[in-house]
């Protein structure tokens, strides 16, 4: 698996993913905001967490205007892979490479701490390695995590089996519990959670290590 993460002026989570990328056996480019184009053979581009271009305007606005944010969308619409984490999940909404938007917490606070989840799909590359319904654990860190669609795309996500993670608990006010959704052709996943913090014993927990070995393993095949 070949995979480039992209890095923004405010990424904070780009070394994180690139680490456990490389764990699950991933040859893995840094690729700068100001790129226009991918490493030729690209699999996988993953988009960090953090706070890209210090969430002026709305967090992901700015980043989903960069030269790197075309050269992503290209990837996409040509079935390529794209997994976007926390910040990198804003991105792709703004992007509308996925429906939907991050808005502000109900809390109005950021929340930093394990969240218990519920795998709602296995049935994507990224899940594939946890089992529909299996209860998970990992780290959140986010202000605006707060998940809304209206009532059409909610039902169509419903339909068409794309929440992928549900929180157990609800922390941020997130419509139907939404912690993450996959694209129409299930190839674009974003997500809140950050599964890259939670991929060696050091980091408290090892739930997130499952998904960085289905991406492999299933990019290894493909």
């Amino acid at each position: 698996m070949k995979a480039a993460v992209v890095v923004f002026p405010g990424s904070n989570c780009d070394r994180d993913l690139a680490v456990a990328l490389r764990a699950a056996g991933a040859r893995v480019t840094m690729l700068w905001h100001k790129e226009d184009a991918l490493p030729p053979g690209t699999d996988l581009v993953a988009v960090p967490g953090g706070f890209s271009f210090g969430d002026y305007l709305r967090c992901g606005a700015i980043a989903a205007q960069s030269p790197v944010a075309q050269a992503v969308a290209r990837h996409a619409g040509r079935g390529g892979f794209v997994l976007g984490v926390c910040n990198g999940f804003q991105v792709l909404t703004e992007m509308r490479l996925l429906p939907g938007a991050l808005m502000r917490n109900a809390g109005l606070s950021f929340i930093c701490r394990n969240e218990p989840l519920l795998v709602a799909s296995d049935d994507s590359a990224f899940t594939r390695g946890w089992t529909r319904g299996q209860e998970i654990t990992l780290p959140i860190a986010h202000a605006d995590g707060n998940y809304f669609c209206d009532d059409g795309t909610l039902a169509r996500l419903e339909a068409e089996d794309r929440i992928a993670l549900r929180y157990r608990d609800n922390p941020n006010g997130s419509r139907a519990d939404i912690a993450g959704v996959l694209s129409e052709n299930r190839r674009v996943l974003g997500m809140m959670p950050h599964p890259e913090r939670a991929v060696d014993p050091a980091h408290g927990g090892t739930d997130g290590r499952a998904l960085f070995a289905a991406l492999a393993g299933a990019l290894a095949t493909a």
